[in-house]
């Protein structure tokens, strides 16, 4: 899944994304950037996340055109 952080507290980790498909609101899990390249997160920001088994976003990377879906118009001429 990807989306765009809305808010993060760098001080305790609390932090908002809105999805790109739904728009649904979701909170980082308390672990969200443990593992990841992000030591914190700015508003805007894309992210590629996964939901935990509570629907709190986790696992936040570095998304690319691959995760966005886009077309590969390499074969088009």
């Amino acid at each position: 899944m990807q989306g765009v952080i809305k808010s993060y507290d760098p001080t305790n980790g609390a932090g908002v994304l809105v999805d790109d498909r739904d728009r649904a609101e979701r909170e980082l899990a308390p672990n969200a950037l443990v593992g990841s390249i992000f030591r914190m997160l700015r508003q805007g920001q894309r992210v590629v996340y996964d939901l935990d088994d509570r629907g709190l976003a986790t696992r936040l990377r570095l998304g690319s055109e691959v995760d966005l879906g886009s077309p590969d118009w390499s074969d088009d001429r």
